[in-house]
């Protein structure tokens, strides 16, 4: 079937709309419940409407840039790293789902990694993570790094004190290092509250669709939260250096903190527009000895929807 001109532009516009839907569905996953009736608690009220039109417009507007920046890395083959760091529910892969949406997964790409192996465990602490770092023209998200010793490793005595200490001994010259190599680094922490961490954990538990996301290593950090603190405290009074600093973003609400860490680490860039070609779909072809062969019934998936 031939589109018209209009069919081909309605097409194109629906196509927008599914774009915009996709945002709305992670917003869905972001629902609150309330641990009193277990239900989504959803605002109605056009305070709360006005709210979430201007978050989605400035949103769509910051993942345009993000598309512009991705443009430029690519022409000029910069480096980048991004580091995510926080408390358990802090909102961390909500920002990098937010960043990483509109982008190509070639150019932009997040490293969570597992925690280490037998292997691993007796291999240089960096080693793991050397490897994820990027080559020319690519940006690395990192959903918690090397700075895992700082935090849970710490708190959980999963490290000797020595090796804490030489941490803290070598991450200013790792990161001086990659810096000095031509990777520019980017440190955030997303900083919440004890009240909403409290709250966002019960979310978790009451949401069937969110308890994937709760480990007893989650629940334990919750009950020692003060030990967490005074970790993160250590590890931004330690690791704080000139050629990586740390960003803290208040993140108590997920959307405003969504929108200040992406216009932030857009201002971390110079970035500039990057001559695009013009680009022509090119006719299609038809030959006159081709059939398309017919796919067998039993092959379709069945239409329930």
């Amino acid at each position: 079937m031939n589109l018209n001109e209009q069919q081909l532009l309605g097409r194109i516009q629906d196509d927008l709309a599914d774009s915009f839907d996709e945002e709305l569905e992670l917003e869905l996953e972001d629902r609150d419940i309330d641990p009193v009736t277990l239900r989504p608690v959803t605002d109605h009220s056009d305070t709360a409407r006005a709210g979430r039109r201007e978050y989605f417009r400035e949103l769509f507007r910051l993942q345009a840039e993000l598309v512009r920046l991705q443009d430029w890395v690519v022409h000029t083959g910069h480096k980048m790293v991004v580091i995510f760091e926080g408390r358990d529910a802090a909102g961390k892969g909500g920002v990098i789902k937010r960043i990483t949406q509109r982008l190509n997964p070639r150019v932009c790409r997040v490293a969570a990694l597992p925690a280490p192996n037998d292997r691993e465990r007796t291999q240089w602490y960096f080693q793991r993570y050397v490897s994820h770092l990027p080559a020319a023209g690519e940006i690395v998200l990192f959903d918690r790094s090397w700075y895992n010793r700082a935090g849970v490793e710490r708190v959980m005595n999963f490290c000797t004190d020595e090796q804490y200490e030489e941490f803290f001994n070598t991450v200013p010259e790792f990161e001086k290092m990659l810096a000095r190599s031509g990777i520019q680094i980017v440190k955030y922490w997303f900083s919440i509250s004890d009240e909403e961490q409290h709250a966002r954990f019960l979310s978790r538990i009451y949401d069937p669709l969110k308890q994937w996301k709760l480990s007893p290593m989650d629940l334990e950090s919750r009950r020692r939260w003060e030990e967490y603190t005074k970790a993160k405290e250590a590890m931004l009074e330690r690791t704080h250096i000139p050629e990586a600093p740390w960003w803290v973003i208040p993140a108590v609400d997920k959307k405003k903190a969504r929108l200040n860490c992406i216009d932030h680490l857009l201002r971390q860039v110079p970035y500039t527009d990057v001559p695009q070609p013009v680009i022509q779909l090119p006719e299609r072809e038809y030959h006159e000895d081709y059939e398309r062969l017919p796919v067998p019934a039993e092959m379709f998936v069945p239409e329930r929807y």
